[in-house]
């Protein structure tokens, strides 16, 4: 029986296994070099802090009984140097009456399209754990940047639908650093 599992879990591997080393190979092998292609991927971490949330019935502000910000990470895909797509994360951390938790969790997928060489303008739709939707447009300035990454300054204008909640739109401000993972 002991055998037997050997010779599966063996056998298992070499077809998992093979495909790797007949394209590592396969590659090799190629004479003619191809033209470089534009790809670059960075990471990045942040702070996000809302100042207003404008709905029908309401404006409420930040730090009015209480306070939210989101921590956003996520990932972006430069396919040129112009137009990228990135995939974004943000718990949204509540504090009131002495108490934090997390209360929202969004998927915020986009397109980038650089303008110049600071400026980006970026298109997302918006996912939210607390059951609401909509998109997100924002504008990010490179302030600062060095060898290792870039930091940078966005305003992002979250428009909300769903939820039975009466549609809304938040002014926020965002701070985050990127960072060069692959080229």
């Amino acid at each position: 029986m002991a055998t037997t599992l050997k010779r599966s879990i063996l056998s298992l591997s070499l077809i998992l296994i093979d495909p790797v080393f007949i394209s590592y190979s396969a590659s090799a092998q190629t004479s003619a070099p191809t033209a470089p292609t534009y790809q670059k991927v960075t990471g990045y971490v942040g702070i996000l802090h809302p100042f207003f949330i404008v709905s029908k019935h309401e404006t409420h502000t930040n730090f009015d009984g209480s306070y939210l910000g989101g921590l956003p990470i996520g990932i972006n895909l430069w396919k040129t140097h112009h137009i990228g797509f990135s995939l974004k994360f943000v718990p949204s951390i509540r504090a009131k009456n002495g108490v934090g938790k997390v209360s929202n969790v969004l998927v915020h997928p986009g397109i980038l399209i650089r303008i110049g060489e600071t400026l980006t303008v970026s298109g997302r739709a918006a996912f939210e754990t607390s059951g609401r939707y909509g998109v997100t447009p924002v504008l990010n300035k490179t302030v600062f940047k060095n060898k290792n990454g870039s930091y940078f300054v966005a305003v992002p204008l979250p428009l909300r639908f769903g939820n039975n909640l009466p549609t809304s739109l938040t002014l926020g401000f965002q701070f985050w650093y990127s960072v060069l993972i692959e080229a």
